[in-house]
């Protein structure tokens, strides 16, 4: 097996609210209309899905129940090729309706990040790391 990542699917309230939200507010493309009954958005590497969060959670089991609303312990990453681009992704984010949680800042690992809830309160990671750039695909890789 070749450890991979290849979807990250968030089980959102709303789903023509969120289809909008990623592909008008943040600019992540997609062929997905409003009245989709699924959002796959083409990003460099992983693919990112919405799916209504009932029937994700029915997808899983008939036993999932959902989580109150809050972290539930996943962070997505979106990382940047220049560090003053962290400020402007988390401006688009929030004109697009998100939280801004975190200010763009310097972190205690070298980097600049900061971080926003989105529509459904995922929580969203926006960092520019001086030690990694990102191959053909667009996919994060580390300097060594």
């Amino acid at each position: 097996m070749k450890p991979r990542i290849t979807v990250i699917t968030l089980g959102v309230a709303d789903l023509p609210r969120a289809i909008r939200f990623y592909r008008d507010g943040l600019g992540f493309p997609t062929d997905a209309k409003d009245d989709a009954s699924i959002a796959f958005f083409m990003t460099g590497g992983v693919r990112l899905a919405l799916y209504p969060k009932n029937a994700l959670a029915e997808d899983i089991s008939k036993d999932v129940r959902l989580s109150p609303k809050g972290f539930g312990g996943i962070t997505l990453g979106h990382n940047v090729d220049r560090k003053k681009e962290v400020a402007e992704v988390l401006a688009l984010a929030e004109k697009a309706g998100a939280k801004i949680v975190k200010p763009a800042q310097d972190t205690f690992w070298g980097g600049y990040s900061g971080y926003f809830t989105d529509l459904d309160g995922y929580y969203w990671e926006v960092a520019w790391a001086p030690m990694c750039t990102f191959d053909r695909t667009g996919a994060l890789v580390f300097k060594e």
